[in-house]
């Protein structure tokens, strides 16, 4: 992988920001007290980094009082810095995820374009596992294709033909967004230096072959408990998920940090998220992929 964010930290010092700022900035999402968002009186969140696990939510400072709403430069710079910071501490990057892929979520948060995150190893959830009710804060699921890659891809002006042949393999997929920012009131800026949002993704035992599969028209349902909670269709994803796939790897060759062969790409919802509570049965169904399910543990 190439190095982590350091072009966009020094784009941010040339803007006058100053390196123990930029610091701060990267720390925000790992190192600030969480004493104030608390789920009960007694229990604090957080009294540990966001790096081993446990999330982090602000209850009265998202990025705004750093960032502006739509400061896509330092946003990046923020989540590049923490990727440094957790990778320093033994995590291992295993592929990127894709957001805001769609329109009328993007014209809300004043962006005309989709966001991603980095995916870790240690995020992944086996298909029919559980959750830690005590790893997360106001957890959300949405149901995704998931690409694997079998190749490189470090192109600028890759395309959806180019991102398919490329892949090695797709899956039905469900990721697991949670925020720092107390009660989701996020900008652009908050979701992108909080990692794109994301929290876990449980990837679907079933991995199929691109070839034949109309990832465009296929369905998707989301069931909370046996009940129908969400349902979408391929085509909301940017109107084909490798056209979110393509974006992705124009935007990461750009930066030098091309997607590589092994990299799992989530490439974003198929339909609205649902939030999750404790003991709750998670399952998604897409057309031609399968299903991919998991469980929400009870607290402690």
């Amino acid at each position: 992988m190439a190095d982590e964010g350091g072009g966009r930290s020094q784009r941010l010092r040339g803007r006058g920001i100053s390196p123990s700022l930029l610091l701060s900035m990267g720390a925000i999402t790992a190192r600030r007290s969480c004493a104030r968002f608390e789920r009960d009186a007694d229990t604090p969140r957080c009294g540990r980094s966001a790096a081993t696990g446990c999330l982090c939510g602000f209850a009265d400072g998202a990025a705004e009082d750093i960032l502006a709403p739509t400061d896509i430069e330092g946003a990046y710079a923020v989540q590049s810095i923490n990727t440094q910071l957790w990778r320093a501490e033994g995590r291992r990057v295993v592929g990127r995820k894709i957001g805001l892929t769609a329109e009328a979520v993007q014209r809300q948060l004043g962006v005309d374009q989709p966001d991603f995150g980095v995916l870790f190893a240690d995020m992944q959830l086996e298909d029919g596992g559980a959750l830690e009710w005590a790893r997360v804060l106001q957890p959300k699921a949405e149901a995704e294709v998931a690409l694997i890659m079998a190749r490189d891809l470090d192109r600028t002006d890759a395309s959806p033909e180019d991102v398919a042949a490329a892949v090695g393999g797709v899956a039905a997929a469900i990721e697991i967004v949670d925020s720092r920012i107390a009660d989701w009131k996020i900008t652009f800026a908050d979701t992108v230096a909080d990692n794109g949002s994301s929290a876990f993704y449980v990837l679907g035992r079933q991995v199929r072959p691109l070839e034949g599969l109309d990832l465009a028209s296929a369905a998707m349902t989301l069931e909370l408990d046996g009940r129908l909670a969400s349902e979408g269709v391929g085509a909301a994803c940017l109107g084909h998920p490798l056209n979110a796939a393509a974006w992705l790897a124009r935007t990461l060759a750009a930066h030098g940090e091309p997607l590589r062969a092994g990299d799992i790409v989530l490439t974003g919802a198929l339909g609205p998220m649902v939030a999750l509570a404790p003991g709750m049965h998670v399952r998604a169904t897409i057309e031609g992929l399968g299903s991919v399910e998991f469980r929400v543990g009870e607290p402690a």
